[in-house]
């Protein structure tokens, strides 16, 4: 049985990545400075480090990854054949872009991906080692115009991000590479764009617009208004967890080690995504736009490279990924 560890198991993307890999007959480690809150437990979280747990984990760690001899002891015993760091100080527009977390995100985010390198190569070179980037490296000046954003691969360089945490990723990404280049590290790289889906941050100040839009409907009356941040003229491309994970499964089984978009092309603008929400809901709402943080104006996954290297290209339609989502929401809304 292959060895899968899986760094920021706790957060949503690891988490079901951790139950995908189960599934496909892995014996999975998952690791995270705290568990995820929807998962249900017999016993204390603390008692699960050496049994199986709800169908994700054969193992799960409680570590804080910042630390050099955690990581350098979990890898070191463990010897996987796949790691897979996922592992950020990150959250939605409200947390990235309010400026009071831009030295936490840059520091805590480098100081895990340079400890989870070193001891690669100190301890499992052999190890293919997965990094999940984002679309936050992507320019600002390529990304003002909500119709037509450019988010193509190559489009990164000359280097611009809109925020600390999208220069933490490019630089990370680089340095996954020059550890592949210099210490002959088997690396693959994957830009997520906005993932979503059940199970999910959706009120705890991290929340993607996705969910919150989700909430905001969810506690609304028929015909109430909610806050939308900014015009709502933004757009965005947002893609469900499960072709999120299929994307990372086949960049894994492939041999590219180019930098891929994991995202949807499909683009909407974040006045029509809450009109979509209402429509699942079976109700009207009046959008009230306020200030507050926006990012780019413009942005959506080009998946030409994907497609090219990958022979796929997620499909999902967004309303079908929304549907699951809102209903989801709606319960965790209706237990308050």
């Amino acid at each position: 049985m292959k060895t899968a560890l899986i760094f920021g198991a706790g957060g949503f993307i690891g988490g079901y990545l951790c139950k995908r890999l189960y599934e496909e007959g892995w014996y999975v480690v998952g690791v995270d400075i705290e568990p995820n809150e929807y998962w249900h437990y017999e016993k204390p979280i603390e008692e699960y480090e050496n049994i199986f747990l709800d169908g994700h984990f054969h193992r799960f760690y409680i570590r804080d990854l910042r630390d050099t001899d955690t990581v350098n002891w979990l890898v070191s015993q463990l010897v996987p054949d796949e790691l897979y760091q996922l592992a950020a100080d990150m959250g939605g527009a409200g947390y990235i872009f309010s400026g009071d977390h831009d030295a936490d995100v840059m520091h805590n985010s480098a100081m895990i991906n340079l400890n989870t390198l070193n001891a690669l190569t100190k301890h499992s070179n052999a190890t293919k080692v997965f990094y999940s980037s984002s679309a936050c490296v992507y320019a600002e000046h390529n990304q003002l115009d909500p119709n037509n954003p450019n988010c193509e691969e190559s489009s990164a360089y000359p280097a611009n991000p809109d925020s600390e945490y999208g220069w933490e990723k490019l630089f990370s990404e680089r340095m996954y590479h020059a550890y592949m280049r210099n210490y002959n590290l088997n690396v693959r790289i994957a830009r997520f764009h906005n993932v979503f889906g059940p199970e999910g941050s959706w009120n705890n100040g991290k929340e993607k617009s996705p969910a919150a839009i989700c909430r905001k409907v969810a506690m609304a009356k028929p015909n109430e208004e909610i806050e939308i941040w900014g015009t709502g003229e933004q757009t965005r491309s947002f893609l469900y967890i499960d072709e999120c994970l299929e994307g990372v499964r086949r960049l894994m089984d492939s041999d590219c080690t180019t930098v891929l978009n994991i995202g949807s092309d499909e683009m909407i603008s974040i006045n029509d995504l809450a009109y979509m929400v209402a429509d699942i809901a079976g109700y009207s709402v009046i959008l009230h736009h306020i200030e507050g943080p926006l990012g780019v104006m413009g942005r959506r996954s080009y998946n030409e490279l994907i497609e090219e290297k990958l022979g796929w290209r997620p499909s999902r339609l967004l309303k079908e990924g929304m549907t699951k989502t809102y209903q989801w929401i709606k319960e965790e809304v209706d237990k308050l």
